[in-house]
C-alpha cells in the first residue's frame, strides 16, 4: 500500500516533467477553460477533479478583472485550503474543503489566458 508521503512525492517528481503540453483538454463544466497535460495528469493521479471544477465555476471569471491568477492548493490530515491570488499576494480567493483523499502537500497553478497549467509549463 503506498503511504500519502509516498503518492505525494512520487506526483510531484511526476510534475517535474511537464514542460508544455501537446493537447488542450476543454473542462466539461466550462468549455471557455483549458486544460495541460500536466494539469490533467494531476487531477487524475490526486482524484482532484473536483479543484479544476471549482476553478471552473469559481475562479476563471475572475480573469476578467485579473488576467494572471496563482492559485494555491495546500492538503493536510486529509482537509485542503484553495487560496487564489494575483501573484502579489492579493489573496482574490479562499475556500476550505473539509474532506478531500488528495496527496497531502503545497501544490501550485497558475490561470491565464483561459488555461489552468502548472509552473513548469508556464
Amino acid at each position: 500500500m503506498q503511504t500519502t508521503e509516498n503518492l505525494s512525492a512520487r506526483l510531484r517528481e511526476d510534475l517535474i516533467a511537464f514542460i508544455g503540453t501537446e493537447t488542450w483538454h476543454r473542462h466539461p463544466l466550462n468549455r471557455s477553460m483549458l486544460l495541460t497535460d500536466g494539469v490533467v495528469y494531476f487531477a487524475d493521479q490526486a482524484g482532484a477533479w473536483w479543484l479544476l471544477d471549482i476553478a471552473a465555476t469559481e475562479i476563471f471569471q475572475m480573469q476578467a478583472s485579473q488576467a494572471f491568477l496563482v492559485i494555491d492548493l495546500d492538503v493536510a490530515s486529509n482537509k485542503a485550503d484553495i487560496r487564489v491570488s494575483d501573484g502579489n499576494d492579493a489573496m482574490l480567493f479562499t475556500r476550505h474543503i473539509h474532506f478531500t483523499d488528495a496527496p497531502a502537500g503545497h501544490w501550485r497553478f497558475y490561470l491565464t489566458d483561459n488555461v489552468v497549467l502548472l509552473p513548469s509549463e508556464y
